[in-house]
């Protein structure tokens, strides 16, 4: 009776295994597949904007895929998972989790965070010890297997100021006012930051980002519309061949403060009275031989923003000759601010 009971006993406790094996297979199938489709995998973002018919393409004329990007990206949970100790190797989520990790691919967030702190406007989250995997849980990371062209495709993200963060919109006046025109990110992301000037033929030839562009700048604050609402950009200014290309997007730099803007850093400021009065905002000048940057926020009219566009010399900049205008391309499905929102904007503020 005893070997009878101890019989079914092992034959359910294997039934079981084979079961819970069988579901964790599942598991990791469908956790293969979310990732197979996740943009940290397919690099999808940076290759659709890149070849789309307005793309930085259009001026080089080279396949993405003869690029060195796909070097950045993901092909295999190693990237972030790997953990190496004492010559030995194990799967560690809390590599995947520490900052570093990110940060070794994301590198405009670590120059968003050095400077940030340089400038004593370091990002509230990160401030408070908040690290990437807060708020980027898994799907973000992982996928969720879609295929998405974009990281501001519906769904792409699913991080939100609006997952911890409940606006009181009947008791702050600026909520009240902006509500349902003005993104969170508008008003409470300090500055953007970007890398002005890339060189990218030389780029090309050395295969090194040192010294083939001009160091970030968070000076300033680009307002863009995106889906309905006005949010949080920047832009990127690129060389190739002494071709000038811009792009312009949304972008939500991780330089949160907890204390919003006042309404007099976007209400007629010196750029809305700039563009109201048909003038252009030198975003980035030449001076003795330096780049100087517009600061405070800048309201997206494209035709009214002048950048510098500079070729190399030895190891000097010099402006670029031709009078050529610059390609212009809006990314992440951003758009300019339309000509009554400025006008709204270059009202003076009245409490």
């Amino acid at each position: 009776m005893r070997r009878k009971i101890w019989i079914i006993g092992f034959i359910s406790f294997v039934l079981l295994a084979v079961s819970g094996l069988a579901a964790v297979k599942e598991e990791q199938k469908s956790e293969g597949t979310c990732f197979s489709k996740s943009l940290h995998y397919t690099g999808e973002g940076m290759r659709y904007w890149y070849e789309k018919d307005d793309g930085l393409k259009s001026i080089t004329n080279i396949p993405y895929n003869q690029l060195d990007c796909q070097k950045c990206h993901a092909k295999s949970c190693d990237v972030c998972h790997i953990k190496k100790e004492d010559q030995k190797c194990s799967y560690s989520v809390e590599k995947a989790k520490d900052m570093k990790t990110c940060l070794s691919c994301h590198t405009r967030a670590k120059a968003t965070f050095e400077c940030g702190k340089d400038k004593g406007s370091l990002d509230v989250h990160i401030a408070a010890g908040m690290v990437c995997a807060d708020c980027h849980k898994g799907q973000d990371v992982h996928g969720d297997g879609t295929f998405y062209h974009s990281m501001r495709d519906d769904g792409a993200v699913k991080a939100s100021c609006a997952n911890c963060h409940t606006p009181k919109e009947d008791e702050i006046r600026a909520h009240k006012v902006h509500r349902g025109k003005l993104d969170c990110a508008a008003c409470h992301v300090s500055n953007s930051i970007s890398c002005l000037n890339c060189h990218f033929g030389n780029f090309l030839k050395t295969g090194k980002k040192k010294g083939n562009f001009l160091p970030p700048v968070q000076d300033w604050l680009l307002l863009v519309n995106y889906k309905g609402k006005i949010t949080s950009g920047s832009a990127q200014t690129i060389v190739y061949k002494d071709k000038k290309f811009i792009a312009y997007g949304p972008y939500f730099t991780h330089s949160v403060q907890a204390k919003a803007k006042s309404c007099t850093d976007c209400h007629a400021n010196a750029a809305t009275r700039l563009i109201q009065k048909g003038e252009s905002v030198p975003m980035a000048e030449f001076k003795d031989d330096k780049m100087v940057s517009w600061k405070g926020v800048v309201p997206l009219v494209p035709e009214q923003l002048e950048w510098a566009f500079l070729n190399k010399a030895g190891d000097k900049w010099v402006p670029i000759e031709s009078n050529e205008p610059p390609k212009i391309q809006f990314v992440g499905y951003g758009e300019p601010l339309t000509k009554i929102q400025v006008k709204k904007m270059a009202i003076p503020f009245k409490k």
